[in-house]
């Protein structure tokens, strides 16, 4: 090769010009000099030129000269350090490089654990080049960027699906399906026992299959060690006994234990870990420090979607606790009576309101009965009604007269309201129902500033019982309303708040029902029984109202049936799970 091959050809910098084709005609190649490289021209201050092994030694790819035969001629410096093998008048696929070879296309190949890219180039005389270049370090910044980019893209994958489930049994199948198969072939993961017992979740895969995933329950004592060590915040160590403790507890379909290699890591949590995930896959691919990290970056999102699916089924449990014991409680049964409610609050997702309904047995044979409606909705006002509920509870068993009684509980919820600064007040009906011998009932009752209550007459009349009286809970001593009332068997009082007759609805939306319409949708139902009159009541303010806004509803209907009352059924029309705001759906 002489200085005009090396003139000619690029290297692959730019910095020498490809020949052209009056150059190669032209071109003179004595055989003496092809083994070196002619001397570079002086330049115009006459210092001594450097030789072409000066120069090409700083190229940044090496080249390899071979004659018309393939045989090694020439060899730069940097392909001297790159291919130690090859020699001058060798075949370069005769000492194990068959990337070099005639008819290879040239491209990249491993090479003493270094990455080298070579192509060809035909010279003159049917002679050829091989330029050679070491790419490791760029290859390396490009496959660590690809593999940064795949991680953050799964990373956000992660965070995406775990941001919406708010139940830890969803959370916790999204987190083992979410591992599989990115952090390895299988995925278990164990929440914090609770109660003695922890839940476990797993995902597995055969090949290029959809992972499946599973679940048990584990007691605390049958936990591996290293899930017990993870569960206590520590992320153990001893990774050569996790697979075989994966396996014993049965994790691991289709991993043998001496082809597999393992790494639990803590899902961090408010205080302590909320479980622990364990992923394995074939020893194959070790788990090196980067898929350590990734790892435990995935364990950081997973904890906190678990630890917020966990807070939130806590919240839901003692929500769904004090939600049950603040729903109206259906009245006793008692002698001669059949009873009828109906109960719609104002938000219905809460199941619970300011107005409520319920009986306490007397020893004498009657009930002590009450109808109320506190100020404001919603959560407050149910909570004002569980005071007012537990004070009616404790009173009725001191006191049984309904006029003594409601001063009773004007005092109580005074000091109550006082101590705590909420200013609540009550409107409330409370009364006593005594069965007679003729099959009647006596009814007492006392008013603190709610609406009237209804009799329907056995003769179809609608009577207004003339009741009143004054807030409770605003001034300590009360003018508190009272009156008797007989009901013959077949004889219904009715009581209801003002969420009936308030409701506003019609044509322009904005009218209320009023005790005019009430007394209009009630006539002529003086046969219905007790839980039906209730129902008629709630369904015609619903129809008044068409789905739009309204207060919270209560009625409570007690019907004069003789001395073997039949059977009594209660509506409820609070939505449940499968019912909607608008459902009458009827129970009891």
């Amino acid at each position: 090769m002489d200085a005009a091959d090396v003139r000619d050809w690029d290297p692959g910098d730019g910095r020498i010009s490809a020949p052209s084709a009056g150059r190669r005609a032209a071109r003179t190649v004595d055989a003496a000099s092809r083994s070196a490289l002619a001397p570079l021209a002086p330049d115009r201050d006459h210092h001594a030129p450097p030789d072409w092994s000066e120069v090409v030694e700083h190229f940044r790819e090496g080249f390899v000269v071979c004659d018309a035969a393939g045989l090694v001629t020439h060899l730069s410096p940097v392909a001297r350090r790159l291919l130690p093998e090859i020699t001058l008048g060798a075949l370069p696929a005769m000492v194990g490089l068959p990337a070099l070879g005639d008819d290879a296309p040239g491209g990249e190949f491993s090479h003493h654990d270094r990455r080298l890219r070579v192509r060809r180039v035909a010279l003159s005389a049917g002679r050829s080049c091989w330029y050679v270049e070491d790419v490791t370090e760029s290859v390396t910044r490009a496959d660590a960027l690809l593999a940064e980019r795949a991680r953050s893209g799964f990373l956000a994958v992660v965070g995406e699906k775990l941001g919406n489930p708010l139940h830890p049994d969803r959370a916790a199948a999204a987190v083992v399906r979410l591992a599989v198969p990115t952090l390895g072939e299988a995925a278990v993961l164990v929440l914090a026992p609770r109660s003695g017992r922890s839940r476990w979740w797993r995902a597995s895969r055969a090949e290029d299959e959809t992972p499946t995933v599973d679940s048990g329950v584990l007691t605390s004592t049958d936990l591996p060690p290293a899930i017990q060590e993870g569960l206590s915040g520590v992320e153990p160590h001893a990774v050569d006994w996790l697979v075989e403790q994966a396996v014993a507890a049965g994790w691991l379909p289709g991993l043998p234990a001496d082809q597999a290699c393992a790494r639990v890591v803590p899902l961090p949590g408010r205080e302590e870990p909320v479980g622990v995930l364990l992923v394995a896959r074939r020893s194959t691919r070790w788990y090196d420090e980067d898929d350590v990290e990734l790892i435990r970056a995935f364990a950081a999102r997973a904890g906190a979607a678990l630890t917020t699916a966990v807070l939130y089924r806590d919240q839901a449990e003692v929500a769904d606790t004090l939600q049950a014991s603040l729903v109206p409680v259906e009245p006793v049964e008692c002698a001669g009576v059949q009873w009828g409610t109906a109960y719609r609050p104002a938000q219905a997702g809460l199941r619970i309101g300011g107005d409520f309904y319920g009986s306490h047995r007397l020893t004498d044979g009657g009930s002590v009965f009450f109808l109320g409606d506190v100020s404001g909705k919603g959560v407050e006002a149910a909570v004002f009604t569980g005071q007012l509920r537990q004070c009616l509870q404790a009173l009725h068993r001191v006191e049984s007269q309904p006029g003594r009684l409601l001063r009773l509980l004007n005092g109580a919820l005074l000091e109550t309201t006082q101590a705590h600064g909420q200013g609540r007040f009550a409107t409330m009906v409370v009364g006593v129902v005594r069965p007679q011998r003729d099959g009647g009932l006596t009814l007492t009752l006392a008013g603190g500033g709610h609406l009237p209550p209804l009799v329907l007459r056995d003769s179809g009349e609608v009577e207004v019982v003339p009741l009143n009286g004054m807030l409770i809970g605003v001034v300590p001593d009360p003018r508190v309303g009272e009156v008797t009332v007989r009901l013959e068997p077949g004889e219904t009082c009715l009581l209801y708040s003002d969420g009936v007759t308030e409701a506003r609805g019609g044509r322009r939306g904005d009218e209320q029902f009023g005790a005019d319409r009430l007394l209009t949708a009630v006539t002529g139902c003086h046969r219905m029984p007790a839980a039906a009159l209730a129902e008629r009541i709630e369904q015609v303010t619903c129809d008044w109202l068409a789905h739009g806004d309204h207060d919270d509803i209560a009625v409570l209907a007690l019907r004069a049936v003789g001395r073997t009352p039949r059977p009594t059924r209660h509506l409820h029309a609070v939505p449940t799970a499968r019912g909607g705001p608008g459902s009458g759906e009827s129970a009891g």
